[in-house]
């Protein structure tokens, strides 16, 4: 069977038992060290997009994905919402009343985004209904002034269902008695928990409740959309408010939460940088190990010489035999990544139970368990990047083995 002749000896090589043992120790280390590195890096990368997802699901599918507002109130929002909804990338719209406010209970005062909602619409822009851990998003009825809180918030608190509490608005109203703050009182209807700073600041009441509370004359102060994709919601938004007729405002998330994110993406990419370190290293092993091959092998060389080879041939050798090493290192190290990847949500899990301590507690982060999500495109970007420096570090040995002089070589053999 016919074997190219530098393939062929370079394989041999590779495979065969050398008299220095320190040198296959070292050929040893290098397999292993990209092994390792490209496993660690993918499992990793793997991690931090695991809490990009989290990250996306919770918090951005409570807060909108994008708003339409008018300046001011607006008296037509039912017709504003079916228009924005035959956007053939608005999945839903619903209005909503947003203010500032202070809530009161078992003694303590806390700082609240409010927000007039209406259940039966809100359900289909928000996730809140799949988090609910207490009532649901029906108890809140027109008139009844009832309010839906954060877990952390009825904790801070010391809140329960059916328990009072005191909104306060940032607003000053002008009666017989003077001055006094606009206050009302509401029950508590639902508690809900998505694991993020959500839970300490994000109340809801029903949206005629609000209009009451905050004098907009049963209005909507804007349209809240939900989009097909989330890094297209500043561009669906502006071509949403163009099939209106007026003068709108638009906002989206990537104002109001884009930092949190940039920061991720950025942390990401530095610790996806610093890892490449490591498999560098691991690569730029192969050209001491390939170095020290050269020098066992010069009498070797220099003996194909004699017989023909050429240098470019002598060179081909040694690339192969480099690139054997770099090729199943990262191989390997790519199925381990990929298997670690997969399963290290439920191995921290186990250790967890093992250990009897939780690493993730959910009332200091915003979830309590290690996410992970497996990008096919990072696999194939780590993996080629390892390929492609275990091939870059294979030149340098080999132009060295090609430079040797038979005469030089052999004189003292």
């Amino acid at each position: 069977m016919f074997k190219p002749l530098s393939f062929y000896i370079g394989l041999r090589y590779t495979a065969a038992k050398r008299r220095n043992h320190f040198i296959s120790f070292i050929s040893l280390t290098s397999m292993i060290g990209l092994m390792l590195g490209v496993a660690v890096l993918i499992i990793v990368l793997s991690v931090m997009n695991g809490f990009d997802r989290e990250l996306k699901l919770r918090i951005l599918g409570m807060v909108p994905h994008a708003i339409i507002e008018g300046a001011g109130p607006l008296e037509n929002w039912e017709a504003i919402d079916a228009a924005v909804e035959k956007h053939p990338r608005v999945l839903a719209a619903a209005p909503f009343i947003q203010g500032q406010a202070m809530v009161t209970g078992g003694g303590e005062v806390r700082g609240v985004l409010l927000n007039g909602i209406l259940p039966d619409q809100e359900r289909t822009v928000s996730i809140i209904e799949d988090h609910m851990e207490q009532g649901s998003l029906d108890d809140l009825k027109s008139g009844e002034f009832g309010i839906i809180i954060g877990r952390f918030l009825a904790s801070s608190l010391r809140l329960q269902l059916g328990d009072k509490i005191t909104v306060v608005l940032p607003e000053a109203s002008v009666t017989p008695a003077g001055v006094l703050p606009r206050l009302k009182r509401f029950t508590v209807k639902g508690v809900f928990s998505v694991g993020a700073e959500l839970d300490g600041s994000y109340t809801l009441i029903h949206m005629d409740d609000a209009a009451k509370l905050m004098r907009t004359d049963g209005k909507a102060q804007g349209i809240r959309l939900l989009v097909d994709d989330l890094f297209a919601a500043p561009r669906v938004a502006e071509q949403a408010a163009q099939l209106l007729t007026g003068r709108y405002y638009v906002s989206d998330w990537t104002r109001t939460h884009g930092n949190l994110f940039q920061a991720i993406r950025m942390e990401k990419t530095m610790i996806g940088l610093l890892l490449m370190f490591i498999v560098a290293v691991a690569a730029f092993n192969i050209v001491s190990t390939l170095v020290m091959v050269v020098t066992d092998k010069t009498a070797d060389i220099a003996i194909l010489r004699t017989m023909g080879a050429t240098p470019a041939r002598i060179m081909r050798i040694f690339i192969v035999q480099g690139a054997v090493i770099g090729v199943f290192g990262t191989l390997v190290g790519t199925v381990l990544g990929i298997v670690g990847a997969l399963n290290v949500s439920a191995f921290i899990s186990w250790l967890e139970g093992a250990l009897g301590h939780q690493f993730l507690s959910a009332d200091v982060y915003f979830i309590s368990y290690l996410p992970s999500q497996l990008l096919w495109e990072d696999v194939m970007i780590i993996s080629g990047s390892g390929l492609a420096m275990s091939l870059l570090a294979t030149i340098y040995p080999a132009w060295r083995a090609s430079r040797i002089d038979p005469a030089d070589a052999l004189r003292y053999e």
